[in-house]
């Protein structure tokens, strides 16, 4: 199966469900969240490191980024903008699909309007200079996961998971496997059953 129907089978599943799949790992920090309603995307990591209070990195990520790269900037946790309507355009256009900042980000009308999805920890106008060079391409921690060139970054409104490209398609068939038995669940559950019976949470008697 190619990478890009694993890409859209991931996002049908969602990061949640993918997470648990994984063993619990490679959550990012819950406050990294999208910046619009809708915001899904899932595609391999394209890491960029910012010095505070400084974009210039982005940029030139931007001529480095392959076509289906999701960005994943490390800027510190700092509230200034980032990232706005200009560099969403601009990544768009080099066929970049998402991006996923530890950061600020604004123009926030203008992500959803072009169908752009942008995670981040603020929503802040603050502006940014554009003097230092940064990283980019190297593996960065983000919101307390490593993120290498090429893991598989999905995210959705439940947040951002960032897990291995080697054990992707394994982890995405656990998934599946997951989903089915949770749909199973709910079935019974809306005939009147409980999740103490159906999940074995009733203390056994000594």
């Amino acid at each position: 199966m190619i990478w890009r129907e694993l890409y859209q089978r991931a996002l049908s599943l969602g990061a949640s469900t993918i997470y648990e799949a994984a063993g619990g790992l490679g959550a990012m920090d819950p406050a990294i969240r999208p910046v619009w309603k809708g915001a899904a995307v899932c595609g391999p990591a394209f890491p960029v490191k910012c010095v505070v209070g400084d974009n210039l990195a982005i940029h030139r990520a931007l001529e480095q980024g392959e076509p289906g790269d999701v960005l994943v900037v490390d800027a510190g946790g700092d509230s200034s903008g980032y990232f706005g309507e200009v560099l969403a355009n601009a990544a768009q256009a080099r066929g970049l699909i998402g991006a996923v900042v530890n950061g600020g980000v604004r123009d926030i009308d203008a992500f959803e309007r072009i169908g752009f999805p942008v995670f981040s920890r603020w929503i802040s106008m603050r502006r940014t200079a554009k003097r230092e060079a940064g990283e980019i391409g190297e593996s960065i921690d983000v919101g307390g996961v490593t993120v290498a060139r090429g893991a598989v970054v999905v995210a959705d409104a439940d947040g951002v998971l960032v897990t291995h490209s080697a054990t992707f398609e394994a982890t995405l068939r656990k998934a599946d496997g997951r989903a089915t038995r949770e749909s199973g669940i709910i079935a019974r559950l809306k005939s009147g059953e409980l999740t103490l019976d159906l999940l074995g949470l009733r203390p056994t008697s000594k």
